[in-house]
């Protein structure tokens, strides 16, 4: 069963000294938002079919980082995995303890920032899924994710889309928002825009950097978000399942799912990680 942490911390403010937004005071909302109603639904269908097309799973051992309230450690700990679940949340840990009873999960609170020291592998699987793009420095994020893959592993990295985003915002309305580029949210209140929404050519480029390949790349909800009514029967519910379920890999339809899910694999022999460069080009940073 999941070993509870010893005492979690609140926190004082929604951002971290890092500049990275953390959940604790927000778990309800953040459930509501990531897993309620149809666009929960769907994230978990498309997942389910996803994972085991994307990823080579033979039971080996999973570094689950900002696992949230615990649905993506419980998928693969039912699948034969020994899950190791770090979350810098408190409040999101003991959920996603509570969530997890009686099931082999090691529960860690840690930023990701952190894991080099108390998770540091190397893991040949990792996820780590709607992070990056609540975090102040992404690009170095994903740095240290690499850092933590052995030769050969995978790491399975799902990021909030900016273009999808921008398209969504030019959808409701939001003209001048979108025009001006004022995609981000501030990590303020109770809002959960992202701080750091990606984009495609940045996990490219970064992955790059990193000398990880990109072995596979889907869209997460690539036409739920952008219907002016969510689907109105059981019916309506299965064709869009079916039209998500068909097009969340095919070109160009994938380049606006709300999420990006992508396996980047370090390759058995490959070059040594090279740190992110200096913040000098901010368009490339958000």
């Amino acid at each position: 069963m999941p070993k509870t942490p010893e005492t979690p911390t609140p926190s004082a403010s929604f951002l971290s000294a890092a500049g990275d937004r953390h959940f604790d005071g927000l778990a309800d909302k953040f459930a509501a938002s990531l897993y309620g109603g149809v666009r929960g639904e769907l994230r978990l269908a498309l997942l389910d079919q996803l994972l085991p097309e994307m990823l080579e799973l033979y039971g080996q051992p999973l570094l689950d980082v900002g696992g949230g309230l615990g649905q993506l450690a419980g998928w693969f700990a039912e699948r034969g995995h020994a899950v190791t679940l770090a979350e810098p949340s408190g409040e999101m840990l003991a959920r996603a303890g509570d969530f997890l009873e009686g099931q082999e999960v090691r529960l860690i609170q840690a930023p990701l920032q952190a894991l080099p020291e108390q998770a540091p592998g190397p893991w040949s699987l990792i996820a780590c899924h709607a992070v990056l793009e609540w975090l102040g420095d992404p690009r170095a994020a994903l740095a240290t994710l690499s850092g933590l893959l052995a030769p050969g592993g995978q790491l399975s990295l799902m990021v909030f889309n900016r273009d999808a985003l921008r398209f969504s915002n030019v959808v409701k309305g939001n003209l001048e928002k979108a025009l001006a580029d004022r995609l981000e949210g501030r990590g303020e209140r109770l809002r959960l825009t992202p701080i750091s929404p990606l984009t495609h050519a940045q996990v490219e480029a970064w992955s790059a950097e990193c000398g990880l390949a990109i072995r596979g790349v889907a869209g997460i909800r690539i036409f739920n978000d952008y219907l002016r009514q969510p689907p109105q029967s059981d019916a309506d519910r299965e064709a869009l399942l079916a039209l998500e379920r068909r097009y969340c890999r095919v070109d160009p339809h994938w380049r606006l799912g709300r999420y990006l899910l992508y396996t980047l694999v370090r390759p058995a022999t490959s070059p040594e990680t090279r740190p992110p460069l200096p913040d000098t080009d901010k368009e490339s940073q958000a």
